[in-house]
């Protein structure tokens, strides 16, 4: 009674590990994205699936969800795989996930191939700290927004993007934030023509200009912090402190989150309340 999440090659099939040609062939059930890319997989692996072979994409996920959940509380182990990549990140499988821990099935993942790993990697961008977004809004009015909510994000975002919308995906992010944050673009990661364009997002913006085709994940750089002023984070200071709150624990608070020395925030505090 397992739901096992199996990552699957994006592009060579070389990169799929033996334990995913295993689970493959011993699932009661394969839930597959796309049946027939499964099973071109399944051949170039050699493996024969003793399973059932459903398909499970977006438009038929909440259909195929009883049926599922059926078969897992009946004990037996059902096998999700997408057409790369990890199941249910931008994939099929948040759903079913999210209803076997509520019915308590157990979950696994046979980890593998990330898009959003891959890129951040070979990006050349700091990895330390990242957010992935998901695909980028279609709408200009989404998309604006979602744009403004990154102008001040610290960490390294990686989004997917449709190669009909990525010119002017760039295009507007180089006006929100600046042509000169530095971003990359992955094309086709894995595969044959394999490409890793890096540069400032104007540049990449009359690259893509072009036209560009196949999968894409784009990297960009977070912001650089602020400089703030001191004086204005003494007046925070003290503001709070008349509102009630300790000065001593109110002065590391707001110089942690500034990023300046909590001694010297603390006496430049202390010195202008006299």
């Amino acid at each position: 009674m397992t739901l096992v999440l199996a990552a699957t090659p994006l592009g060579d099939s070389r990169d799929a590990s033996p334990r995913l040609a295993e689970v493959l062939a011993e699932a009661d059930v394969v839930a597959a994205e796309d049946t027939r890319r499964f099973r071109a997989l399944a051949t170039t692996l050699g493996v024969t699936p003793r399973g059932r072979v459903v398909s499970f994409y977006e438009d038929v996920e909440a259909a195929r969800l009883p049926r599922l959940l059926e078969a897992l509380r009946g004990g037996q182990t059902v096998v999700l795989v997408t057409d790369a990549g990890m199941p249910s990140v931008s994939d099929p499988g948040y759903r079913l996930v999210a209803a076997c821990v509520e019915e308590g099935v157990g979950v696994t993942c046979v980890p593998g191939p990330s898009a959003v790993t891959t890129a951040l990697a070979v990006s050349g961008l700091p990895p330390d700290r990242f957010c992935f977004d998901g695909f980028a809004p279609r709408k200009p009015g989404e998309r604006a927004r979602w744009l403004r909510e990154l102008v001040d994000q610290p960490r390294t975002v990686v989004f997917f993007e449709s190669p009909h919308r990525l010119a002017a995906t760039l295009s507007e992010a180089a006006e929100v934030l600046g042509a000169d944050r530095r971003a990359a673009v992955c094309r086709e990661l894995t595969k044959t023509y394999e490409e890793v364009r890096r540069g400032g997002l104007g540049e990449l913006a009359a690259w893509a200009a072009d036209g560009v085709r196949g999968e894409i994940t784009v990297v960009v750089e977070g912001a650089a912090p602020r400089a703030v002023a001191l004086a204005d984070l003494v007046d925070e200071v003290l503001a709070r402190v008349v509102a009630g709150e300790r000065l001593k624990s109110v002065a590391g608070e707001v110089a942690q989150a500034a990023g300046v020395s909590k001694k010297e925030l603390y006496d430049a505090a202390l010195k202008s309340r006299g």
